[in-house]
């Protein structure tokens, strides 16, 4: 939890900095993020590299089981939105299914939406898809000391394989770090595939 407030301290100061102009122009002209991401996963890489074989016997244990994290994290988040839906009578549920469809990928699942159903429903998305990978980069570590190695992989959902990567990796281990992964690239991949069925469609 102390790693996840430092995280979120210094995404404030940022806003701060940057609300004060005291940000040299260079770092606003330019998205440095995706340049820091790249580091990220090298970082991890070396790690997942240096534990390679305890890494592959947690795979050879687990087997056809890591098919079900992705498969689980998409049921678990439809379940949750169709639950959440009885409280809200203004939207349909197929909207309310496609915001859930982003798992946390914001930027695509926005663009996806707003080209289908218009900019309200996207900016809805946008929000409640950021919101998604702020509270896993909060509470990733109560997550995974009150629900074991795997939840925090679910609850993270899209953003497993890259934002909240490091975090989980730091709260579940690094040999869990392959699921992860596999698990982010698999929901990345269904994330246009379910919205523009879902819109399409219901």
């Amino acid at each position: 939890m102390k790693n996840s407030i430092i995280a979120v301290l210094f995404f404030v100061a940022g806003i701060v900095c940057a609300q004060l102009q005291i940000i040299p122009k260079t770092l606003l002209d330019n998205d440095f993020t995706l340049y820091v991401l790249y580091l990220q996963m090298l970082l991890i890489g070396i790690c997942i590299g240096a534990e390679f074989n305890k890494t592959l016997a947690l795979i050879k244990t687990l087997h056809v089981k890591i098919l079900l994290v992705p498969f689980t994290t998409v049921i678990g988040t439809f379940v949750g939105v169709i639950l959440f839906s009885i409280f809200i009578n203004d939207m349909p549920v197929s909207d309310l299914l496609a915001i859930g469809s982003g798992f946390g990928y914001y930027s695509l699942s926005s663009i996806y939406i707003t080209e289908i159903r218009g900019e309200t429903l996207g900016t809805i998305a946008l929000l409640t898809n950021i919101a998604r990978e702020i509270i896993g980069l909060l509470f990733i570590p109560l997550i995974a000391k009150y629900f074991g190695k795997i939840a925090p992989i679910a609850a993270a959902g899209a953003t497993s394989m890259d934002t909240c990567l490091p975090i989980i990796t730091s709260s579940v281990g690094k040999n869990y770090a392959i699921i992860s992964v596999f698990s982010g690239t698999i929901i990345t991949i269904l994330v246009p595939f379910l919205i523009t069925f879902i819109l399409g469609v219901m």
